[in-house]
């Protein structure tokens, strides 16, 4: 898209960015992982899915090495294979270690916290309601951890058709990326249905979904346009612009600058800017670039929550074995350091 310089047209006055925004920690370490593999162990390496949904930083992985399947046929014998964020079900765990792969476990700690939990309380013989959309590979997985006895709800007209086979032993669980105001209703559907649902000591949606909403709905009403950066297969982007617009503020999402239309600025003052928690920094700046250009002369960070939250990397990950020394941190094009 050609934008027309600001001494042509003057469209926004300010930019509002929200805070937090982008990458969370299990972002960051699925990442770290998959560059560090291909530090330690040479290019390709494999990568059962996108290892966290963003075409920027996915093709910035392909540039170095990354190789990314769906199935592991496509993986050739004795390979490094990299599990990605969302997770996977057991038998894809099962055919990895049949095929004899290198793994390498990048699914975000709070998605195997589900997967714990799914797998505890089906020994103490209960049946599961998940909260989700119907293939997305993070339900996929958690789903995949049973055989049988998990039952799959994406609104509140499916709560009342779901038939589990029993009802005394009967727990909820969600996808970790959510809308948290939807799956707080389809909970309470859940609930009225089944007054004896176990739910989670701790929601399954994760601290970064729920803070990146909770930034929206404080920035929604303080703009009149919210532009959202994320692809389109990432969850937890699509649910950030569907809030704003629940909201009532007009909200676009973007996997790039290239795709802003300059129509949507149109009698517009003040912007607000977001990404998803898999959407890297630089893409956000190359955002700001092109909204300056539309003759914004003031970008403000709002006030909000700082996550400091960092998960461990898996074990042989952490040294090279070969030198003792710490493995290089990623480049800064994905790294904290273009926050």
């Amino acid at each position: 898209m050609n934008t027309p310089p600001a001494t042509e047209q003057h469209l926004v006055d300010d930019v509002l960015l929200a805070e937090p925004r982008g990458f969370c920690a299990g972002v960051d370490r699925a990442i770290e992982i998959v560059e560090r593999a291909i530090t330690r162990f040479g290019a390709p390496i494999y990568v059962r899915h996108e290892i966290v949904h963003n075409t920027y930083v996915v093709n910035d992985l392909k540039t170095k090495g990354a190789i990314f399947i769906e199935d592991l046929a496509d993986v050739p014998p004795g390979a490094t294979l990299v599990f990605s964020a969302h997770g996977v079900s057991r038998e894809v765990r099962a055919e990895a270690d049949r095929r004899g792969f290198q793994v390498f476990d990048a699914t975000c700690p709070l998605v195997t916290k589900v997967h714990v939990e799914v797998a505890k309380l089906a020994k103490e013989g209960f049946e599961f309601i998940m909260i989700g959309h119907k293939g997305h590979p993070e339900v996929e997985g958690t789903m995949g951890q049973l055989d049988h006895g998990i039952h799959l709800v994406e609104d509140v007209a499916d709560v009342a058709r779901v038939q589990p086979s029993q009802t005394e032993k009967l727990a909820v669980v969600t996808q970790t990326t959510l809308s948290v105001d939807d799956a707080a209703e389809i909970t309470a559907a859940v609930r009225a249905r089944f007054p004896k649902v176990r739910e989670p000591k701790q929601q399954d949606i994760c601290y970064a979904t729920q803070n990146r909403q909770d930034a929206v709905k404080v920035l929604s009403p303080q703009v009149d346009v919210l532009v959202v950066v994320g692809s389109p297969t990432s969850s937890n982007s699509n649910r950030l612009r569907e809030l704003a617009a629940r909201l009532g503020t007009a909200a676009y999402m973007v996997d790039s600058a290239d795709e802003l239309r300059t129509e949507w600025f149109d009698g517009a003052v003040r912007v607000g800017l977001t990404a998803g928690a898999s959407a890297p920094e630089i893409l956000v700046q190359q955002v700001i670039d092109r909204i300056k250009a539309l003759g914004a002369v003031s970008v403000r960070t709002m006030s909000g929550i700082e996550e400091t939250i960092k998960f461990p990397l898996p074990k042989g990950l952490k040294i090279d074995a070969a030198t003792g020394l710490e493995i290089t941190q990623r480049t800064p094009e994905t790294g904290p350091g273009a926050h």
